[in-house]
């Protein structure tokens, strides 16, 4: 990729720098491996493993990252590196710890990204003989609080919700939960070879094939989502149960106990469900929308029930105000961060409750490729309502806002009157009218685009909607036409004219190009694509002919 879509890429993954993500120049690695205490890389990546994990970048500016580049690898490869920091950190995770390199098209930047996992239970990681974490922007030694933290965590050795309860029995299975279950198991698998097997299949070989019991055998997994309300008993002191409350002038509250196949159903019809009416500037009608969707609800609830700590005893709790709905769960986002899923790119390597969770997939209550938060992302965008928030997470306890009210009546409208905004800048423009951070090249894109006013930290979505809206034609343009299309009209001009020299091409595709792109860059992408056609796509070829270099169809013959 170009330097300018590196950028872009870098800031879609790594938007904002955090306790998860540190971006440093290091343009050269002489020293910067292991040099000054506290400093160096090693000390950086130290600090990240003894928080949840994320992201080094080397190779951009602090603050601006804009790629410099590493110039001087000294003796380094991403391959030898790796195993150079982990001899140098002592209980750093080797199976998360991975190194990925990026090297510019049009100027050969390279940039690395250090990829760190979480540390351990209970083992700090170290550098220079000492543990790190970050503080604001300051990197310290790691905290006497944060140690005994760290010391103190959980030791997960195996699956408990894949468990097996020795004195449970089907007979402790809910009949209601278990015909709701067969029904989604059939759906799901509606097209499958032994699709019309399951009807004969007796409950023992059903549920197996679900992979809710082991062998016939009562899992934790099947009291949780099937059980009666009266086996709980069987996974004491752990609490399974949902709570809802309803806060307000009003207040009500309502325990739901397994089986939670039914349970979470239950919980949404006890949600207030109104109807919103939103006025665009650009319509004579209302878009009308509920105000919250009932695939946002159930996501969330069933996310808190596949990802739920079940060893910290706590229930889930769902928080009915009048503006919002609050999700809490016990237990860290295991996998990465929240944002980390909201593009829709990011599939999870690993889960908590990984038996739980793939017979909630096989019951069609969750999916496990990482799409369930873009899901709910999507979804909110589409109703023009702020998206679901993860800002107020804190380390036991993984807490969802999903928003049924607007918070800024711009940032609506321009929903409802841009809907050829990219997913990254709507979620740019999301945390803008929450008043949360976002990075100064983050700012000045929505500025120029004309999408935010005011000054650092004072960013608000900008009122000027229809001028906003008037420069569709302009964000095309600056956009350009996919690649697709492009070879769409290689392929038809070659066909009605023959072989075709490059200038020709150019001439053709230029007005098509992004029109921020420099004629010598156009050029550049024409020949790029001609070349990729020919190499990857062998559609094209070219030939000398008569002295000049044409291309024509691969099929046309010598």
């Amino acid at each position: 990729m170009t330097e300018k879509e590196l950028r872009e890429h870098l800031q879609r993954q790594y938007p904002i720098e955090n306790e998860s993500c540190e971006w440093k120049e290091f343009k050269s690695l002489s020293h910067a491996v292991s040099g000054d205490k506290g400093k160096d890389i090693i000390s950086y990546i130290s600090a990240l493993a003894n928080m949840d994990g994320g992201e080094l970048i080397i190779g951009v500016m602090d603050k601006t990252l804009d790629i410099v580049g590493i110039e001087n690898l000294h003796s380094y490869t991403p391959e030898n590196i790796r195993l150079r920091i982990l001899n140098k950190c002592p209980n750093l995770d080797s199976e998360g710890f991975r190194v990925e390199q990026f090297i510019t098209s049009d100027t050969a930047k390279r940039v690395w990204v250090f990829h760190v996992s979480c540390h351990k239970p209970r083992l700090p990681v170290y550098a220079h003989d000492k543990a790190w974490q970050r503080i604001d922007d300051s990197l310290v030694e790691l905290r006497p609080e944060r140690l005994a933290s760290i010391l103190a965590e959980p030791i997960e050795v195996v699956d408990w919700t894949a468990q097996i309860v020795q004195d449970a029995s089907i007979d402790d299975l809910d009949p209601a939960a278990l015909a709701l279950a067969l029904d989604k198991f059939s759906e799901k698998n509606k097209n499958s070879s032994f699709a019309d097997e399951i009807a004969g299949w007796d409950t023992r070989t059903f549920l197996d094939k679900a992979k809710v019991t082991i062998q016939g055998n009562i899992t934790r997994s099947a009291l949780i989502l099937l059980g009666k309300p009266e086996s709980v008993h069987f996974l004491s002191p752990a609490m399974t149960q949902i709570t809802w409350k309803l806060e307000g002038e009003e207040r009500a509250y309502e325990h739901f106990d397994p089986p939670f196949l039914l349970a979470t159903t239950a919980v949404l019809h006890r949600i207030r469900n109104i109807k919103y009416k939103i006025f665009p500037d650009n319509q004579l009608l209302a878009t009308e929308v509920n105000k919250y969707d009932t695939r946002v609800i159930l996501e969330a609830l069933h996310n808190c029930i596949a990802h739920q700590d079940y060893s910290l005893c706590s229930r889930i709790v769902v928080t009915e105000k009048v503006d919002r709905l609050i999700f809490e769960n016990a237990g860290s986002f295991f996998d990465g961060k929240p944002e980390d899923y909201f593009i829709g790119e990011r599939t999870p390597q690993r889960y908590r409750n990984h038996w739980l969770a793939q017979g909630m997939v096989n019951l069609n209550m969750i999916d496990t490729v990482g799409h369930g938060i873009h899901t709910m992302i999507i979804t909110q965008r589409q109703r023009y309502f702020p998206l679901p928030d993860y800002s107020k997470s804190e380390k036991l306890k993984v807490v969802l806002e999903i928003f049924g009210h607007l918070i800024d009546e711009n940032y609506t409208k321009l929903l409802l009157e841009r809907q050829d905004l990219p997913l990254s800048t709507v979620i740019l423009l999301d945390r803008t009218q929450k008043r949360q951070p976002i990075t100064d090249d983050a700012a000045t894109m929505l500025r120029k685009a004309g999408l935010i006013e005011g000054r650092k930290p004072g960013f608000f979505v900008s009122a000027k909607v229809a001028a906003a809206t008037n420069t569709k034609t302009i964000y095309t343009r600056n956009r350009g036409i996919d690649k697709a299309r492009l070879k769409e009209f290689v392929l038809q001009h070659i066909k009605e004219f023959g072989p075709t020299p490059r200038t020709q091409f150019e001439e053709l595709l230029f007005s098509m190009l992004p029109a921020v792109l420099s004629n010598e860059k156009k050029k550049n992408k024409v020949k790029n694509l001609l070349t990729e056609m020919r190499m990857t796509d062998k559609s094209v070829r070219c030939r000398t002919i008569n002295g000049a270099s044409l291309w024509e169809l691969e099929n046309n013959g010598v």
